[in-house]
């Protein structure tokens, strides 16, 4: 019998194994996508919802629907709306038994700009997006149900703190209990959790739009959601947040804030936590004329401003939460602890330059607490003792630009021996070399005048951004200015930096610096500090002018010490050997 071989096997064992190898891959790729669509998939929408919620996970984002069944329940629901105004000695919150949500959140401490106390609930806003305390589903139906239902609470009218107050609903195969106890600070605790068929539903505690301290543009620029996790924090702007998407856990805290203020839920168990990200794009020309929003518009065209909201919950649906809602007070944060016994103090974020603006402002904070309360004096006695640590550093310079002077002469002739070349010539590395060599030889250091300056600028850089997220400078007086946050309404001090500038530039002695570059610099940068504090936080333009003042005086006393005056015979004796030069040649001529 002649042997047949199937073709599809030519190669024996080799193309085997191949086609093995082929299988386990290919099952591999399958059970890996499954693998990688239970850790990223959206949440399964409903078949019956309302609208479409885009997500976006960190984690398993496979969301446990209830089973609908055919069960009801004994229906709880109240005759009336009624409210329940929960207050202690820093807020006053009060509640309506419509979705037992929140409708005003004020601050007892806190002003407004018309100087009411602040309620920390955007009314027109929540009332289009949704209110404080709110519940959010993955279900828009039954989210809309649950928002609108009347609960019975199980107190009316007012009650002080330490309290607690629960609300009931149940309609049809729904249940909703909602839970919130009370004391003295600024955080409350919540227990809330959604039946349906009788198996809980994942039902979010949310703070669905903003803050109600938003009434400038910076305040809707800094709006970001913050998150955290043991020692690592993370601080969205909102241009980067994503409208409802779903972040699992672990947090330690998750919420939103702003400039000043910030609503962040400290869930009781981290490691299940999740949070739901809003962001939307508000009109204000949708809003009454008597709308703080309002303002935002100009000749009635649209004025989009961005707002941000969380709701952040158990992956089991039963919620056990702390909400703090207040100021973002370094001490106020510090005070507060998750349930990982971290504290709340990373939501308050400096920038780029943050170690440095985060001691400053303890420092400055410090003065303001132990040596004078006004906080525009703590500014200004705070300026003047940094200047006085950075003396010695300054008469050191002063020292290294006479030292520099001295030499400059030499410095000269080994430019004129190089023919001053372009820094692309390649003379121009052997010219620098050789300047350095007689620099170092004469015990010069070419960075010995540049340390103050450079120590300085991050110094100023820190107080720029901290002058303008520290809630303490909020509204703090100092004579015309009314809050040392805001701009100087008179520009008094803008004025003042250009003179005071201008003041430094003349009195400080710049050794090798050609006289040209000089003039402009006596110019530009007066120009560049009152461009820079015109319209930025006037607390900014009052350290920025006392520490000019401050080096002006020191200037001025150390030109008259035998130092100075050994500096200034040798710059006029290097202006008159410059004076004389171009004369001869125009002589020539």
């Amino acid at each position: 019998m002649p042997e047949y071989t199937n073709p599809n096997q030519t190669g024996g064992g080799q193309d085997s194994r191949l086609f093995t190898v082929m299988i386990l891959v290919m099952f591999a790729a399958i059970f890996g996508y499954q693998w990688w669509q239970l850790k990223h998939a959206p949440p399964p929408e409903p078949q019956h919802a309302a609208q479409s919620v885009p997500t976006q996970s960190s984690g398993t984002a496979a969301m446990s629907q209830a089973p609908t069944g055919p069960s009801t329940v004994a229906e709880v629901k109240a005759a009336g709306e009624s409210t329940t105004v929960v207050e202690n000695e820093l807020y006053k919150i009060t509640f309506s038994n419509r979705g037992a949500q929140v409708t005003s959140w004020v601050l007892k401490q806190q002003k407004d700009a018309e100087g009411h106390p602040l309620d920390l609930v955007h009314d027109e806003a929540a009332k289009i997006y949704g209110y404080p305390m709110s519940l959010y589903t993955y279900d828009a139906g039954l989210t809309q149900t649950i928002s609108q239902g009347l609960y019975v609470p199980s107190a009316t009218g007012s009650v002080q703190a330490p309290a607690t107050l629960s609300f009931e609903y149940a309609a049809g195969n729904v249940t909703v209990k909602k839970t919130f106890s009370f004391g003295a600070d600024y955080v409350i605790h919540a227990d809330t959790l959604v039946t349906r068929g009788g198996a809980p539903v994942r039902a979010l505690l949310s703070w669905p739009m903003g803050l109600g301290d938003m009434e400038g543009t910076s305040s809707f620029a800094s709006a970001q959601i913050d998150t955290a996790f043991g020692r690592n924090d993370d601080h969205v702007a909102f241009k980067k947040v994503t409208g409802g998407a779903t972040i699992n856990g672990p947090f330690d805290y998750a919420g939103t804030s702003d400039q000043y203020f910030a609503a962040i839920f400290m869930p009781d168990q981290p490691a299940d936590a999740t949070i739901v990200t809003f962001h939307e794009m508000v009109d204000a020309a949708k809003f009454t004329k008597g709308s703080r929003l309002r303002q935002f518009v100009t000749n009635d065209k649209p004025a989009p401003l961005p707002m941000l909201g969380a709701a952040v919950g158990d992956l089991s649906g039963h919620n056990q939460e702390r909400i703090f809602v207040g100021p973002k007070a370094m001490t106020v944060l510090d005070s507060v602890k998750t349930a990982s016994g971290t504290s709340l103090k990373s939501v308050l974020d400096f920038g780029f330059f943050g170690p440095i603006g985060k001691y400053l402002f303890v420092a400055l904070h410090f003065v303001q607490e132990h040596v004078v309360s006004n906080w525009g004096w703590a500014i200004i006695l705070f300026t003047l003792f940094l200047n006085l640590v950075l003396l010695p550093l300054r008469i050191q310079s002063m020292r290294s630009a006479l030292k520099m002077q001295r030499i400059q002469p030499e410095l000269d002739k080994i430019k004129a021996k190089y023919k001053n070349p372009g820094p692309t010539d390649p003379k121009a590395a052997e010219m620098n070399a050789e300047v350095m060599d007689y620099q170092k030889s004469q015990g010069v250091s070419m960075f010995g005048g540049c340390v103050p300056s450079l120590i300085q600028l991050p110094l100023l850089f820190a107080f720029f951004t901290m002058m303008t997220r520290v809630v303490e400078l909020r509204q703090a007086h100092w004579f015309w200015l009314h809050d040392l946050s805001a701009a100087d309404p008179y520009h008094i001090l803008p004025i003042l930096m250009v003179l005071t500038s201008f003041l430094v530039q003349f009195y400080t002695p710049s050794p090798g610096v050609d006289p040209q570059q000089q003039r402009m610099m006596a110019f530009m940068m007066p120009a560049f500090s009152g461009w820079m504090t015109w319209n930025y936080a006037s607390g900014l333009a009052l350290y920025w002018n006392t520490g000019n003042l401050v080096m002006i005086l020191m200037q001025v006393g150390m030109n008259y010490t035998s130092l100075g005056k050994e500096m200034k015979k040798l710059a006029a004796e290097r202006a008159a050997r410059k004076s004389t030069g171009p004369k001869v040649i125009q002589g020539k001529r």
